[in-house]
């Protein structure tokens, strides 16, 4: 079938084109979607130089058809798409680390058939193997988990990564405890959900640092006990963290998670969590940085995890159960919806700060 969707130029930049989406083969399920969360790693993708990537990961809609074998959903079920799908019988699905699958995880291997999306003939790479800024997409039937009719695509789309990140980053990665003091590092739609994470585990505390004042009123909606409003030439945070001793006894909060995405702030939370804290980098910093091994005294624990070590089998029913009871704010977080065409502008206001999430609607 023909859809249209965002695909990389190769130029640091993409367009929105036609192309061709093959039919579902063996294990597989053809999705219409409804409506794509927008990412500020999408962005990352459309930058990179490299021609013929459909963007986006973060999905939800209508499954039009299914391959032989598929047994989880069938025509005219609801669905959510996930990237992180797991084997379930590897050494680290077996050890409980699904994200961490070694034979479907990122990657090549998590690619449905190589018809799955092409253009002119040729296969289109999909970002996280999902390229959910399109119309429809072919994914493995582990991509897929069914929803119920009580929620939105918009707001149903957002759980697949942000949401799921943040969340999972405070009840899985740092196993935050009731009664605690939590700090989060910059409140995009990631740190956000980390906040709203931190309120549902039982926080008492949660110290929101940004330098945008737009976004710490939106942290006190989603559970921001206090806010502290960083200057930007506060080189990997200083005097912001002295801020935050000063609140804390000058002891330190007992959690802290960065979710700013900068480099030189990977290592931030260290110096806002007291001795035995637990500092945590959502945003997954790749780059190299240079670390003053003080940060890390005493005896305090850093995390990188991936997904917020989640299992989406498991996870996003939870998340749907704390939606249902009015816990989990999803409706809250979408504050504009777009459609496709008007991509760019949705990029424009995620960089801006001017979304808590933006989302691009297809019905």
């Amino acid at each position: 079938m023909q859809a249209r969707g965002a695909i990389t130029d190769g130029a640091g930049g993409f367009t929105i084109e036609a192309f061709e989406v093959g039919d579902p083969g063996p294990g597989e399920v053809l999705v219409t979607l409804g409506a794509s969360g927008v990412c500020h790693t999408d962005l990352d993708f459309s930058h990179m130089p490299m021609p013929g990537i459909v963007l986006g990961h973060e999905g939800a809609g209508t499954v039009t058809a299914v391959g032989d074998g598929v047994t989880a959903v069938a025509v005219a079920d609801r669905v959510l798409l996930t990237w992180a799908i797991a084997c379930g019988t590897c050494f680290q699905c077996s050890r409980g680390s699904q994200v961490l699958c070694e034979r479907l995880g990122i990657g090549p291997r998590g690619h449905a058939g190589r018809g799955a999306a092409s253009r002119d003939g040729s296969p289109l790479y999909r970002a996280f193997n999902i390229g959910t800024l399109s119309t429809a997409t072919v994914v493995r039937e582990q991509a897929v988990v069914k929803l119920g009719d009580d929620i939105s695509f918009s707001s149903a789309c957002i759980l697949g990564c942000g949401v799921m990140t943040g969340w999972g980053s405070v009840v899985h990665a740092a196993k935050v405890e009731p009664g605690t003091t939590v700090v989060v590092l910059g409140c995009g739609g990631v740190g956000l959900n980390v906040v709203q994470g931190a309120r549902i585990a039982g926080a008492a505390r949660v110290i929101c640092v940004d330098v945008n004042e737009g976004r710490l009123e939106m942290a006190r909606t989603f559970g921001a006990t206090e806010v502290v409003v960083a200057d930007r030439e506060d080189k990997g945070l200083a005097e912001a963290a002295g801020r935050v001793k000063a609140m804390t006894d000058g002891r330190g909060a007992d959690y802290a998670f960065e979710c700013t995405a900068v480099p030189d702030l990977a290592v931030a939370p260290l110096a806002m969590v007291r001795n035995g804290g637990t500092a945590i980098a959502v945003s997954g910093v790749e780059q190299e940085i240079t670390v003053d091994m003080r940060l890390f005294e005493w005896d305090k624990t850093y995390l990188n995890p991936l997904y917020g070590q989640c299992r989406p089998s498991i996870d996003f029913p939870r998340l749907l159960a704390l939606y249902e009871k009015g816990e989990l704010l999803l409706d809250e977080l979408v504050t504009r919806t777009y459609p496709l065409d008007d991509l760019h502008t949705a990029f424009d206001d995620m960089v801006a700060g001017r979304n808590a999430k933006g989302v691009v609607l297809f019905l």
